[in-house]
């Protein structure tokens, strides 16, 4: 299996993983052509051979003429993405980053994406950045892609908002979202802003963050704008061959089991703590039939959260229910590949979760809410759209 990986030695950036995607030998018209699929004007691509620190690298300039400077809102910017001629993985994928971007945004600001300002990324490099690095990785012919930590941005940075650290809190909202791993700063890494929030959303979207054994037979180093004196501001790529596919038992350790008995509380409680225990965190939630002392019936409340949301899991169990203990141990489970795509089918747009082992497709399960809508709208019957949507998914998948 051809694989990557991101080894964002000082930073990462959209441009700098173009670069790095041409300094691995994607020939820099196939990314023009490509580019081309979508109805955007006002920029050319520049790319220049540099040095950062002792690394050869390639950076990539996106020139921008008045209407490459315009400012676009997010719904132009999806919409230029969907109206393109652009491949459907491509669009898909491209699409979840701008809305991983957006909701990023939109948290900090306290915003509505509809009456976001995006600034900074609402010019067409964004666009470029964004569907530039997706195409590219697929016409290098790339099956999977994995990436390192983070690094932390240090000190302050400006922009249009005012003064900022130099993690910027979109970028700090992405990583939130993604539960990605970051290096902490130090004074041998690199400094100022480190990762744009294009950036981080691209990584976390193409990528994951599994260890991996990779034999490598390509690398290429994508440059940053800066060219500071202690490090070098470069991202690098590596090209080669996965032993095997991904894991299809992929090990989700730092996870921990919180249980308890209740034997004298209301069914219409449990369904109300199990809300409560999912916006708290929780990863899974359940409820098991059991019989106590005395041959009294219970209910087995049985809690999955991450190691850093049991302490609030268990504040909300004790709050919420009449028991007087939380039992806790820590356990591990394991985990197929999957991810969540949405697809335009013959009766609209729908999403569907695909699940994946070594690397082979083993499942797709329409999302019930898209078909619900659906099997209303036409008037079907919900197992009827369901099969529909499925089999539609399952041919392009």
């Amino acid at each position: 299996m051809i694989s990557a990986y991101i080894d964002m030695i000082g930073g990462a950036s959209g441009d700098m993983l173009l670069g790095a995607l041409i300094d691995v030998g994607l020939p820099i018209d196939d990314l023009r052509s490509e580019l081309s699929l979508m109805d955007v004007r006002g920029y050319t691509l520049r790319p220049e051979s540099v040095s950062r620190g002792a690394l050869n690298c390639t950076l990539l300039h996106v020139d921008l003429d008045e209407e490459g400077l315009r400012r676009r809102g997010w719904d132009e910017l999806s919409g230029t993405v969907e109206s393109s001629r652009l491949p459907d993985e491509v669009k898909t994928k491209a699409i979840e980053v701008l809305d991983r971007l957006t909701d990023a945004e939109s948290v900090v600001h306290g915003v509505d994406r509809h009456h976001l300002t995006p600034h900074e990324l609402g010019s067409v490099d964004t666009l470029v950045d964004i569907v530039g690095v997706i195409a590219g990785f697929r016409l290098l012919g790339v099956e999977r892609i994995f990436a390192g930590s983070f690094p932390a941005g240090t000190g302050f940075v400006m922009s249009d908002h005012g003064r900022i650290p130099g993690t910027a809190p979109a970028t700090a909202q992405v990583y939130a979202a993604a539960n990605a791993p970051v290096r902490a700063a130090s004074q041998w890494g690199p400094k100022g802003e480190t990762v744009t929030p294009s950036g981080a959303s691209l990584v976390t979207s193409i990528a994951s963050f599994d260890q991996v054994e990779i034999t490598v037979e390509k690398i290429g180093y994508g440059a940053g704008s800066r060219d500071p004196e202690d490090y070098p501001n470069a991202l690098g790529l590596w090209i080669g061959e996965t032993a095997a596919g991904p894991r299809s038992k992929s090990l989700d350790d730092g996870l921990s089991l919180l249980e308890t008995n209740i034997d004298d509380m209301g069914g219409e409680g449990f369904g109300y703590v199990q809300e409560r225990l999912l916006e708290a965190g929780a990863l899974d939630v359940w409820m098991t039939p059991i019989q106590m002392k005395k041959n009294r019936p219970a209910v087995l409340l049985s809690v999955l959260v991450r190691e850093g949301d049991a302490d609030n899991a268990a504040g909300v169990i004790l709050r919420e229910t009449s028991t007087l203990g939380v039992r806790r141990r820590a356990v591990e489970r394991y985990t197929a590949d999957r991810e969540i795509v949405e697809l335009g089918t013959s009766l609209g747009p729908a999403r569907v979760k695909i699940k994946r082992v070594d690397g082979d497709l083993a499942g797709i399960a329409p999302e019930y809410e898209d078909c619900r809508a659906l099997a209303i709208k036409h008037g079907l019957t919900l197992a009827e759209v369901m099969r529909r949507v499925s089999d539609e998914a399952r041919a392009r998948v």
